[in-house]
């Protein structure tokens, strides 16, 4: 029940310089979070892209470097596949069935394929929070930056969440992905005007590089 998706190129216009909020981003505070970057939720993109996804995932990788370097840790959720109408709740009415029970299906695309020092939550839910140990494993680390798909559903969902439960969301705007560039902005802007910060790969490096000076 996933649309299939129009290539597009990322909404321009977004950038800390506009955030209401003066946070910047701390690695000692900061987890990074792969928000469902599964094959599934990918498919619809199509393979021919090369504005969208293959930007979306370059950006998440460099991030995930910078993670490496200053011992930032890497989260994941993932979508299990053949989930029971009760593991699906509400989301059954929505988008049916979910993933299907099928290992390429259900991986984490290979260019950001988890390391062995990586956390892989199993989600349900929209937020990356409901359901799983997400805010236990954050410990005393006060700031989450979301990235992957999609950014009006999961992502904005667990912005939201982390907002409300007293963490500093960093949605980064050239590493999210969506239906549509109407949604993604819509995301963005919902971000930055009611619960975080928004920014973009380069300005979130740039935190990152300069904690390492």
């Amino acid at each position: 029940m996933l649309p299939r998706i129009t290539p597009y190129h990322v909404p321009t216009g977004f950038s800390r310089d506009t955030a209401k909020v003066g946070w910047r981003l701390d690695p000692e505070r900061a987890v990074l979070l792969v928000h469902d970057m599964q094959n599934y939720f990918l498919a619809p993109f199509g393979t021919a892209d090369g504005t969208l996804v293959t930007k979306v995932i370059r950006n998440i990788g460099a991030l995930r470097e910078h993670a490496g370097r200053t011992g930032m840790p890497v989260i994941f959720s993932a979508q299990p596949g053949g989930q029971t109408r009760a593991e699906r709740g509400l989301l059954q009415d929505f988008w049916g069935d979910g993933p299907p029970p099928e290992p390429h299906a259900l991986a984490i695309v290979d260019a950001l394929r988890p390391g062995p020092d990586d956390i892989v939550l199993t989600k349900r839910r929209y937020s990356a929070f409901v359901g799983t140990p997400l805010a236990e494993l954050l410990g005393e680390r006060d700031q989450l930056i979301v990235t992957g798909v999609y950014a009006h559903i999961g992502v904005l969902a667990t912005a939201l969440d982390a907002f409300m439960r007293g963490v500093q969301p960093f949605v980064v705007a050239d590493a999210v992905a969506d239906f549509s560039p109407a949604h993604h902005a819509d995301a963005l802007r919902h971000v930055a005007t009611r619960c975080g910060v928004v920014a973009t790969t380069a300005e979130l490096s740039d935190d990152l590089l300069a904690e390492r000076r």
